[in-house]
């Protein structure tokens, strides 16, 4: 696959109702990307604001962090996507857990399971970085499935870079009315082999198809046929 089109063309009114109706999903699966021992109906429970016997108070800060993340994001769908956004929202998801949240990291940190060790992050080059990807001549689903490879691998900060990175993914798709990136439990095992395979090679062909056809979901319509009962249209919306 050479093109990475659209598939939703959502308007804000519909992208933001998609936002606020799977943001537990999508905080849960940020919660498996960090391997953390949760289930996803514990997850929707800590978010109703409900004591959960047995998890970890490091694991409820985890979910409360990223709900607070996702509020920040959707009250903020319009500001720029600027180094400064994405330190936000790492101060919002890394808040109590790293050594410091919401600014670059100033030490190495190494990535288990592989031998790469990311470059100290910049911020003239993380802002350079940031600026082609943005510019690219790619459609904005791409862009999204981009930067969260991009934030992943560049670990910019102490803790948190996974998710950050899927959060600012998330702000670029639902800006534009693309849909939403999430990976389900069922593809997490496929997710972190291709994840491994990307950190160590630098190639994100592969795990940006995978990305493509398993991760993007929006809003399906359903149009009338003239029946009367209705048939699916395109997962298509303007």
């Amino acid at each position: 696959m050479d093109t990475f089109p659209d598939k939703f063309f959502l308007t804000r009114q519909h992208s933001l109702f998609l936002a606020k109706k799977k943001w537990d999903e999508n905080i849960y699966c940020g919660m498996k990307m960090e391997n953390r021992n949760i289930t996803f109906p514990q997850t929707q429970t800590i978010l109703n604001g409900v004591n959960v016997p047995g998890v970890t108070l490091d694991d409820i800060q985890a979910v409360l962090n990223m709900r607070d993340a996702w509020r920040y994001l959707v009250s903020a769908i319009d500001e720029p996507t600027t180094l400064a956004y994405i330190c936000k929202l790492n101060e919002y998801v890394a808040r109590n857990e790293a050594l410091e949240w919401g600014v670059l990291r100033t030490g190495s940190v190494g990535i288990s399971g592989t031998d790469y060790v990311p470059p100290l992050p910049i911020s003239s080059e993380i802002e350079q970085e940031l600026a082609v990807l943005l510019s690219a001549d790619t459609t904005n689903t791409e862009k999204a499935i981009t930067a969260f490879l991009w934030g992943a691998r560049r670990q910019m900060f102490w803790d948190g870079n996974k998710r950050t990175s899927l959060l600012l993914a998330n702000k670029l798709l639902l800006e534009k009315g693309n849909g939403m990136l999430t990976i389900t439990e069922k593809n997490m095992g496929q997710f972190n082999e291709l994840l491994t395979a990307y950190y160590n090679t630098n190639d994100m062909r592969t795990i940006k198809v995978f990305l493509y056809e398993h991760a993007i979901s929006g809003i399906e319509f359903k149009e009338p046929d003239g029946t009367g009962q209705g048939s699916v249209k395109s997962s298509q919306y303007r």
